[in-house]
């Protein structure tokens, strides 16, 4: 018989398991779970080496899942970029700016994020850029909004990046421009980011080293939140490589599955789509997993760059009759799905318009109804899903994978009011129908588009949808509320389920890997306004103490 090398007993144990939800005690042996149930089920493990801990009454729970986020990005932010609110107005993210470039050689660059959405008309302004050379000494300035999908250059910026008044928009990318002068004012909206991006790579030395802390302190991020799986939404070479390098030197405590690059979204000079694929395996480790590629079939609303079946709110810009276009047209999706899923890969796909959510279904039926059955795909976002489409998550076997920010009062939703028509402005993120329906959800945070990526902001924010942190008022479409325990599963084993780890993590189970938390109050025990307060006071990975303790 296997004997337990480490026993928790006298906990409150949530599984997340539905054949067996709760119990008192835990066995690990060699990085996995050995038994879960009671204290003397679980102490019949045990031999004369095993470490036997009572926790007197504390609450562990599995490893919590964020399937939805870009890890790397916000490991760099946190280590090398400046910081502020999405919630900040413009006038403090110029001091910002100022304070930090005070600390910078005359060369160097700022760059920071996020700025919230309700500042992109402040930004489209030529005043706004000469502000920002002023603040920055003449210094380069590249900033990111909350959506990540734009940025905004100041003079010196631009000028690095080789954009003009004569500079024509890239396909699927805006530059906005001075009405009276045709000047671009340093808003770039989607692909008219990727020359900034490139000149940045050009200054800022990205080298494997740097990728790598980035990786490593983004996980080590995750562990303070109890988070022992994660998907990256977007993967480049350089992120695989610095996972795989992590796990070749047994640095890597997490579950990662990464979702590679179908277009250059997010990032330039980097191999993408099939050229990306071709590589994937060269990366693949025990737990680095390159087994989804990513999509962006559309932009954002704020923006007017998400795919709608109905327009958009007229604009002098836009006009009546807007409705947003996707960034693939229907038959190029159906054949990249269909290439990659003949190499075994699954697809994420970020649609922010209910058009973007139908053209994804339609592709993935097509895939389907050819007789594959078990190739995995996820709906990312999904914050408008035409109630037509609803059930077809079920019909196609397709996932759910929901962010914050959107299922309570913010600064995204507030963005989005401003350009959609009512009663949809507000009639969004439909997670109560989807579940009821049956369609499996899946919770991720897409930090650093949400600036923490703690789960219980969003497991609150599922069952109240207001705002956990009570920066804004109100609630969002309350009728979509989830049940507490629902919403717990959406960011355990729902999540693993999504990603493909479904076997390996996401409940505590025998043969499972150890992956728990320790924390420092009972969810299920407190008043749902203070689930948001619930903190991490161990983590552990395959039986390794990660965080705490």
């Amino acid at each position: 018989m296997t004997v337990a090398d480490l026993i928790l007993k006298g906990a409150v144990v949530h599984t997340a398991d539905r054949s067996r939800p709760r119990a008192t005690a835990l066995a690990v042996a060699d990085g996995r779970l050995l038994a879960v149930g009671t204290e003397e089920e679980v102490l019949a493990t045990a031999g004369p080496a095993t470490q036997v801990r009572d926790l007197d009454g504390a609450t562990v729970i599995p490893g919590l899942v964020d399937v939805h986020n870009h890890h790397l990005m916000a490991g760099e932010a946190d280590l090398f970029q400046l910081a502020f609110s999405p919630t900040a107005g413009l006038d403090e993210v110029l001091e910002a700016v100022r304070a930090w470039a005070a600390g910078l050689g005359p060369d160097e660059w700022v760059v920071g994020e996020a700025f919230g959405s309700v500042l992109l008309d402040d930004f489209a302004r030529a005043e706004t850029r000469a502000r920002f050379d002023e603040a920055a000494g003449g210094r380069p300035v590249v900033l990111t909004d909350d959506s990540h999908h734009n940025r905004f250059a100041n003079s010196a910026a631009l000028a690095a990046a080789g954009i003009r008044s004569d500079t024509p928009d890239p396909a699927q990318g805006r530059i906005v421009r001075d009405p009276e002068t045709g000047e671009p004012t340093g808003l770039l909206m989607e692909s008219a980011t990727l020359p900034v991006t490139e000149a940045l790579d050009r200054n800022l030395a990205r080298t494997p080293e740097r990728y790598r802390r980035a990786s490593a302190r983004a996980i080590d991020i995750l562990h303070s939140f109890g988070i022992t799986a994660f998907q990256d939404a977007a993967a480049t070479v350089d992120i695989m490589r610095a996972l795989r390098d992590l796990d070749v030197d047994g640095d890597l405590h997490a579950w990662v599955v990464t979702s590679l690059l179908s277009s250059e979204f997010l990032f330039a000079n980097t191999p993408v789509g099939d050229d990306l694929v071709a590589q994937r395996e060269a990366f693949r480790t025990e737990r680095h997993r390159p087994d989804f590629v990513k999509v962006a079939l559309d932009g954002v609303p704020p923006t007017h760059t998400g795919a709608f079946l109905t327009p958009y709110l007229p604009t002098p810009e836009h006009g009546h009759a807007h409705c947003g276009v996707t960034t693939m047209a229907p038959g190029e999706l159906t054949d990249w799905l269909t290439r990659t899923a003949a190499q075994g890969l699954g697809a994420k796909i970020h649609c922010t318009g209910d058009a973007a959510v139908r053209v994804a279904l339609d592709a993935i039926a097509v895939v389907r109804a050819g007789g594959d059955s078990s190739t995995r795909y996820q709906i990312a976002h999904g914050q408008f899903v035409h109630p037509d489409d609803r059930h077809r998550f079920v019909d196609l076997d397709v996932s759910a994978d929901i962010s914050p920010f959107l299922w309570f009062p913010g600064v995204i939703p507030d963005a989005i009011a401003q350009v959609r028509p009512e009663p949809e402005a507000t009639h969004f993120q439909p997670n109560r129908d989807l579940m009821d329906r049956g369609v499996l959800v899946a919770g991720g945070s897409d930090w650093p588009v949400s600036v923490s990526p703690n789960p219980w902001e969003g497991i609150q924010g599922l069952v109240t949808r207001a705002d956990p942190l009570g920066r804004a008022p109100g609630t969002l479409w309350p009728e979509q509320a989830l049940t507490l325990e629902e919403a717990f599963e959406v960011f355990t084993v729902n999540a693993a389920t999504a990603m493909g780890l479904g076997e390996v993590t996401g409940s505590l189970a025998a043969g499972k890997s150890a992956d728990f938390v320790v924390l420092d109050q009972d969810p299920f025990a407190v008043d749902i306004e203070r689930v948001v307060h619930t903190h991490a006071v161990e983590t552990w990975f395959a039986g390794r103490r990660v965080f705490g303790g």
